[in-house]
């Protein structure tokens, strides 16, 4: 039984139903729903909150969790490994909108945006607005997988020296440079702007702290669409305060949705988007389309898995 805990439309569940004619499939309109289903699922299909121990345990005949994000964060890793469960995800799917993302925010504050729109709005004309150009300056991107080389790729077209920086250092395509994590805060020093796209492990949570973004030039522009959980909000906000930094823009936190008091929302140094950097109208598509090889991966008792999870990275 392959039991979706991710909504789909009548439209996507009517293209497995049809290719897959052969399997049981069980479409739930929520996490709860499918939780009934549980016992009997052999495969579960899930945008990943819902993935915990209790599941896990409610589930003995689960041989594949189908992820149709990217994150995997709060997977219970150990009890996975335990039972040998396959763990796929959709990363990759991200790259166009989350690399258009960043460019339009990054454009968004050096084009001064903001402000002209407040003026069309109180009718001001005023042509006296700092503009910047983006083009040729240099771009630090924290994480070069997929999302990440999507990103570098368009700040080629602007002509920007790109770095990268990630646990291996291995260089990656439309990168200039790519150096170890350990360089993190030497290269941060030479950053306009520094975007960050890195998975939460262990090993990543309040990787930016005080010390990061007083490493970084007063003018840079820091953007995270990454993980929330990256970045110590309190030396953040103490950051822009102290204009140790120009601008951050922000599209994770560490507790979402941000509360309506939370101090970022007032600062005129900081864009605040809620969590929307990955979304896009062709999102399912990609997703079913891994899915779907990975479903044909799985019938015929192959192992060349698209997007396998290490278990032991957790990621």
């Amino acid at each position: 039984m392959i039991v979706f805990s991710a909504k789909l439309s009548a439209k996507h569940q009517q293209r497995l139903t049809h290719k897959f004619p052969d399997e049981q499939f069980v479409f739930c309109q929520s996490p709860e729903e499918a939780k009934q289903y549980a016992s009997d699922a052999e495969i579960y299909v899930t945008y990943g909150g819902d993935v915990n121990e209790t599941l896990i345990q409610q589930a003995p005949k689960l041989k594949w969790i189908a992820v149709l994000s990217a994150g995997v964060d709060g997977f219970p890793f150990s009890l996975l490994q335990q039972r040998e469960i396959i763990v796929t995800n959709a990363r990759g799917i991200h790259a166009i909108q989350m690399s258009e993302y960043a460019i339009s925010m990054l454009l968004q504050v050096y084009r001064a945006e903001k402000k002209f729109i407040e003026n069309e709005r109180n009718h001001v004309w005023d042509k006296t607005i700092r503009i910047r150009e983006i083009t040729g300056k240099t771009m630090v991107i924290v994480g070069t997988g997929a999302i990440g080389q999507g990103v570098a790729r368009i700040a080629k077209a602007f002509q920007m020296k790109t770095i990268g920086i990630s646990r291996s250092g291995k260089e990656k395509e439309h990168f200039d440079e790519v150096y170890t994590i350990q360089s993190l805060k030497d290269k941060l020093q030479e950053a306009d702007f520094v975007i960050s796209v890195i998975p939460s492990t262990k090993e990543t949570k309040e990787i930016f702290t005080y010390e990061e973004f007083q490493a970084m030039p007063e003018h840079a522009v820091f953007l995270n669409m990454g993980r929330g959980d990256a970045v110590n909000e309190e030396d953040l906000l103490k950051a822009i305060r102290e204009r140790e930094i120009d601008h951050a823009i922000l599209d994770v936190f560490q507790h979402e949705p941000l509360p309506e008091d939370h101090p970022f929302w007032d600062e005129e140094h900081i864009t605040v988007t809620p969590h929307v950097a990955g979304l896009s109208p062709e999102y399912m598509m990609r997703a079913l389309d891994i899915f779907e090889k990975n479903l044909d991966v799985y019938l015929k008792g192959e192992n060349d898995w698209v997007n396998l999870v290490d278990l032991t990275m957790e990621y």
